[in-house]
């Protein structure tokens, strides 16, 4: 965003609500006329038409048991990456494109505050994220309904609906925070991308599995719930086995519970957007 930003009337300072919203509304239109949204879209329409190729044509057994069955299966082994790369498209250089591209320096220097504009492009991401999710849902929702009608929609599937719109927003959090924290966009993305889709993944492979601790403190773990909930019956807290037969070493797979999932992803949604808020509201324009 580049030059003034239109508040209407010149002779009165809008509240930092106003603020917000206008902030909101230029940083949707940013979205609108850059390919990124339709990029994403066509991705997640083109995830979503492959899955019900793949239904359709092998009919799966771990797909059309049952119509919980059914979503556990779609929905645990695509949505969380369709979240991820929504966090990533919209709100990787949300911050840093600022810094990076110097529109920064001339966007402080309207009547706007820094919150309003931190928050205004937090909403604006937030709700584009929203949108692909939807399209996608819809598509999950469309094939669910085909192979068991009405009758055939779990409760559970709508809990990880819920549960999925949280990590959103914790995944937009933590997103927004490394946008603030680096100047370089191409920094901020590569970081949140390597977090997301391997570190944390790996971190709770060797902190479960191997240091046999719960990784209560890494996102994907509070994630998971969002698949656990459409197992019935809902996984065991934690898991231990012996790697052979009177072995002294053993591995434990932990699965979290469905209120430890939400405070997890609340707490990451809480403090990495406050954080990223303050980094942003200290940063100098140059």
């Amino acid at each position: 965003m580049k030059g003034e930003i239109d508040f209407g009337d010149k002779n009165t300072v809008p509240n930092d609500f106003i603020q917000t919203l206008v902030m909101t509304k230029y940083a949707s239109l940013d979205y609108l006329r850059s390919r990124r949204f339709f990029i994403l879209l066509i991705i997640s329409v083109l995830i979503g038409i492959l899955l019900t190729g793949i239904v359709a044509y092998f009919r799966p057994a771990s797909f059309l048991t049952s119509s919980l069955s059914f979503y556990s299966s779609w929905w645990s082994m695509s949505v969380t990456f369709i979240i991820i790369l929504s966090a990533v498209f919209f709100g990787g250089d949300a911050i840093s494109g600022e810094f990076q591209n110097k529109t920064g320096y001339f966007l402080v220097g309207n009547p706007i505050k820094r919150s309003s504009i931190y928050i205004g492009k937090f909403l604006a991401a937030f709700l584009f994220s929203l949108i692909i999710f939807l399209v996608f849902t819809a598509i999950t929702v469309g094939n669910g309904v085909y192979y068991f009608h009405s009758s055939g929609f779990p409760y559970q599937f709508f809990e990880s609906f819920l549960l999925s719109i949280l990590y959103i927003a914790a995944a937009m959090g933590l997103t927004f925070f490394f946008s603030s924290l680096f100047k370089n966009s191409t920094t901020s993305i590569i970081i949140t991308v390597i977090l997301l889709l391997f570190v944390f993944s790996l971190l709770q492979t060797l902190v479960g599995t191997l240091a046999h601790i719960q990784p209560w403190f890494i996102l994907t773990y509070g994630a998971q719930a969002i698949s656990n909930v459409l197992s019935n019956p809902y996984p065991p807290a934690v898991v231990s086995a012996s790697i052979a037969p009177h072995a002294a070493f053993s591995i434990s797979s932990y699965y979290v519970r469905l209120g430890e999932g939400v405070i997890i992803m609340l707490g990451y949604f809480i403090i990495t957007t406050i954080a990223g808020l303050f980094i942003f509201e200290k940063k100098e324009f140059n």
